[in-house]
C-alpha cells in the first residue's frame, strides 16, 4: 500500500507538471492533449499490474506462509505421537519384560541405552511409581493428554535424566540487529519433547513408567525435515530459501536459518522485539514479513506451549523475501520502459505533425521576445490566408505594436517634464528640510532644559515642605530629650550612651534636611568642610547601619588601608556611605557580603592626591543601558525608592572636589568608587569646582 502511494504522487507530480507544460507554449499544449489518452490507458494498466502483484500476489505469499506453519505444527504433533507410540511397542516386547523381571537392573538399562539410539531418543529410562510421584514434572506429564507434551528443565533436571545433558543444552546468546538485549550470555535450559508410558504386569498392576525424549536444544532433525517436506525442490521459486525454526522464548534452539557471515546456522541468536512481544506476551500467531537474523522472511509464528498450557517458545517457518521484491521491481521496470517508449513514439509523431502548425507560432514568438528586449520589429505576412486565425491575430498585433510606440513616444515627452519639476522641487524641499532638522534640534535642546529646572523647582518646593515638616518635630525631639536629660540629672548617666546617641541622630536628621536644600538650592546651603582622616568615619557608618543589614542577613566587612586624609564634611559623607551600602545590600536580596576598603588615591606621577574609598557587592549589577542615568535625580528601579539617594551623593562628592565613579556587570556584581581629595581643587570663573 505504501508503493501505491508513491506511485500515485508521482503520477499527481507528472499531471500537474504537464499542466504547467499547457500553459506556457502551445507546442507542449499539443502534445500533451494528443498523448493524454495514451498515457492515462498505459497508466491505468501498469497501476493495475501493480495493484494485483500488491495484493494478490502479497496475500498468496502469507497464505502459503500460514499453511507451511500448519504443517510444521502437524509434523512436531506427529513425531511426538510417533515417539509414544514408539515406546508402547517397546513395553510389550518381549526382551524389555525379560529384562524387567531380573533383579539386577544393569542389563535394563543396557537394554534401554540401546533402543534409545535406535528410537532416536536423546534420553531413555524406566522410572518406579514412587519416582514420579516425587517428581513435579513426572507428575504433570502422567496428567498430561496421552501423556506425552514439552517441558523446559534445568540444567539440574537435564543431568538427572542423562549425566552430560546439561552441557549438551547448554548454549551461547547471541543478538540481531532487531531484537532486544540478551538477559544473560548463556542459555542453559533445554527445551525437550517427552512422553511417559505406563507399563502394567499382567494382572493391571502398574509397575512404572517408560520416560523418553528428544532435547530439541540444537537438534537439526525435526527443522530439516519440515524444510524436507514443505520446502522440497520447486517448491518455492526463484531459488527462495524456506526455513524452520524451534525457539525457546525468543532464543532460535533448533533452526535452519543460515549465517551467511559465518557460514553455518543461525543457532543461539535471538527473535526480533516485535514478534516476542506478540507471539510470546499476547500468544497470537504472526503472519507478515519479519527481520529473521540478517534478512527480512515472509514469515509465520506461533506460541509453543508445554503439558500446563504454559507458552515456552515459538514455531517458525518462512522463507526469503529479496528475490519476490526483485521480481516484483523489475516486472515494475519492464512495464515502465515499455510506457516511455510509447510516450516517445507517439511524441515524435505529434510532433512532426504539428510542425506546420508551429512554424507560425514561432514566428509570432520571436517578435514578441524582439520586442519585450526593446527592438522594434513586426510579425508582418505569415503566409497564410486571411481567414486564418493566425494571421488576423498578427494584423492585430502588429497595429497594437504601433499604437504602442506612439504611446510611449508621447509618455516620453511628459517625463522629461515632469523630470524637470522634480528637481526644482527636491532642491526647494531640501533646503527647507534643514530648516526643520535646526528647529527640532534647538526644540529638543529648549525642552530637555525646562524638564530639568521644573525638576529642580519641583524638587525644591518638595525639600522646602519637607523641611518644614521634619524641623518641627525634630524641635520637639530634641528639646524633651533635653528636659528628661535635665529632669534625670546623675540618674541618667546609665542611659547617657543611647541619649547621646538620640541627640546624634536628631542631628543627622537636621544634616539630611540641609542637604536636600543643598541639592535643591546648592548656592544657599553650603556646609563646611574640613580635613579628616576618613575610616573613623567608615566605622561610625557601619555602626549605624548594622543593625538593618543584620535584618537582612547582610555582613559588611571593612579593608580600611587609606593613610591619607580628605577634605570632607562628616555629615554628609556618612549620608554618601551609608547611601550606597544600603545600596548594595537591597542589589544582595538575600544573605551575602558587602566589601568596603579604602586606600590612598595616587595619580599617574605616584603622587597622593587623597582618598579612594569602594563600596563592592555581588549582587544583581546594573544593565548598561541604565548605568548612563543612574546618578540622574528621581531614576530609580525600586518600587519604593525616590530616585534622589544617588543624585544627592553624587552632587555632595562634586561639592567636596571628588568624583563618584560607577563599575557594574549584570549577574556579576556592582562596585562605586568615591575619590576624595585631600586640597580643594581651584574654581573656574562660575564658582564650580574644576574636576580632574
Amino acid at each position: 500500500m505504501g508503493f501505491n502511494r508513491l506511485m500515485l504522487n508521482v503520477w499527481r507530480q507528472l499531471v500537474r507538471r504537464d499542466m504547467q507544460l499547457m500553459t506556457s507554449t502551445v507546442r507542449y499544449r499539443l502534445l500533451v492533449l494528443l498523448l493524454l489518452p495514451v498515457l492515462l490507458t498505459l497508466a491505468s494498466l501498469v497501476f493495475i499490474t501493480i495493484y494485483w502483484n500488491v495484493t494478490y500476489t502479497g496475500s498468496q505469499l502469507f497464505m502459503k506462509v500460514r499453511s507451511d506453519l500448519s504443517v510444521a505444527q502437524g509434523v512436531l504433533a506427529a513425531q511426538s505421537v510417533q515417539r509414544k507410540r514408539s515406546l508402547d511397542q517397546l513395553q510389550y516386547s518381549a526382551e524389555f519384560r525379560r529384562l524387567l523381571q531380573q533383579a539386577e537392573p544393569a542389563p535394563l538399562l543396557q537394554f534401554l541405552q540401546q533402543r534409545q539410539q535406535g528410537l532416536g531418543l536423546s534420553y531413555l529410562r524406566f522410572v518406579a511409581v514412587e519416582q514420579v510421584q516425587q517428581d513435579p514434572e513426572l507428575q504433570a506429564l502422567q496428567g498430561a493428554p496421552e501423556h506425552a507434551g514439552m517441558q523446559v528443565l534445568n540444567a539440574a533436571q537435564l543431568d538427572a535424566l542423562k549425566p552430560g545433558l546439561a552441557a549438551q543444552a547448554q548454549m551461547p546468546i547471541r543478538t540481531t540487529p532487531m531484537s532486544g538485549a540478551a538477559k544473560a550470555p548463556l542459555e542453559s535450559r533445554g527445551l525437550m519433547v517427552r512422553s511417559l508410558v505406563p507399563v502394567y504386569a499382567a494382572g493391571k498392576r502398574l509397575l512404572g513408567y517408560l520416560d523418553g525424549g528428544v532435547l530439541l536444544n540444537y537438534d537439526t532433525h525435526f527443522v530439516d525435515k519440515v524444510r524436507d517436506l514443505v520446502y522440497a525442490k520447486d517448491a518455492l521459486p526463484y531459488d527462495v530459501i524456506g526455513t524452520t525454526t524451534i525457539c525457546l522464548d525468543n532464543l532460535r534452539i533448533s533452526t535452519n536459518v543460515p549465517d551467511s557471515l559465518h557460514g553455518h546456522r543461525a543457532v543461539g541468536s535471538l527473535v526480533s522485539d516485535q514478534v516476542r512481544k506478540k507471539v510470546l506476551e499476547q500468544g497470537q500467531v504472526w503472519v507478515d514479513r519479519a527481520f529473521v537474523y540478517d534478512d527480512w522472511y515472509v514469515s509465520a509464528y506461533a506460541p509453543l506451549l508445554d503439558i500446563n498450557g504454559k507458552r515456552i517458545g515459538m514455531l517458525y517457518t518462512g522463507f526469503t523475501e529479496e528475490t519476490f521484491i526483485g521480481n516484483y521491481l523489475r516486472n515494475i521496470f519492464e512495464l515502465g520502459g515499455m510506457l516511455l517508449l510509447v510516450l516517445l513514439g507517439s511524441g515524435w509523431a505529434v510532433y512532426r505533425g504539428a510542425a506546420g502548425l508551429l512554424r507560425p507560432i514561432r514566428q509570432i514568438s520571436s517578435v514578441v521576445s524582439d520586442v519585450k528586449a526593446g527592438r522594434d520589429g513586426r510579425i508582418g505576412d505569415l503566409g497564410l490566408s486571411n481567414s486564418n486565425e493566425l494571421a488576423q491575430l498578427a494584423q492585430q498585433f502588429d497595429q497594437m505594436l504601433d499604437q504602442l510606440q506612439e504611446r510611449n513616444r508621447q509618455i516620453q515627452a511628459a517625463n522629461d517634464q515632469l523630470e524637470q519639476k522634480v528637481v526644482e522641487r527636491t532642491q526647494s524641499l531640501q533646503v527647507r528640510t534643514q530648516e526643520l532638522k535646526q528647529n527640532i534640534e534647538l526644540l529638543n535642546a529648549t525642552r530637555e532644559q525646562m524638564v530639568t529646572n521644573e525638576k529642580l523647582v519641583a524638587l525644591g518646593e518638595m525639600t522646602a515642605g519637607i523641611a518644614h515638616e521634619i524641623n518641627n518635630p525634630t524641635a520637639v525631639i530634641l528639646g524633651n530629650i533635653e528636659l528628661i536629660q535635665w529632669e534625670l540629672g546623675e540618674q541618667s548617666q546609665p542611659v547617657q550612651e543611647e541619649i547621646d546617641l538620640i541627640l546624634q541622630q536628631v542631628q543627622r536628621i537636621k544634616a539630611i534636611i540641609q542637604s536636600l536644600l543643598q541639592y535643591a538650592r546648592p548656592g544657599e546651603m553650603d556646609m563646611p568642610v574640613s580635613v579628616q582622616p576618613i575610616n573613623p568615619i567608615i566605622d561610625e557608618m557601619l555602626v549605624l547601619v548594622r543593625h538593618s543589614l543584620r535584618s537582612q542577613s547582610v555582613n559588611v566587612v571593612l579593608d580600611l588601608q587609606a593613610e591619607q586624609a580628605a577634605l570632607v564634611n562628616r555629615q554628609q559623607l556618612l549620608q554618601v556611605l551609608i547611601n550606597l551600602v544600603v545600596n548594595a545590600a537591597h542589589a544582595l536580596d538575600g544573605e551575602g557580603e558587602v566589601r568596603v576598603n579604602s586606600r590612598n588615591w595616587l595619580d599617574d606621577a605616584g603622587q597622593c592626591q587623597g582618598v579612594v574609598l569602594q563600596v563592592e557587592d555581588d549582587g544583581c549589577g546594573i544593565p548598561a543601558e541604565l548605568q548612563s542615568r543612574i546618578f540622574d535625580p528621581f531614576f530609580t528601579t525600586r518600587k519604593q525608592g525616590t530616585g534622589l539617594g544617588l543624585s544627592l551623593s553624587y552632587g555632595i562628592i562634586r561639592r567636596f572636589g571628588g568624583q563618584l565613579e560607577l563599575e557594574s556587570e549584570p549577574n556579576r556584581g556592582t562596585v562605586f568608587s568615591v575619590k576624595l581629595p585631600s586640597q580643594r581643587p581651584p574654581r573656574d570663573s562660575s564658582g564650580d569646582i574644576t574636576l580632574t
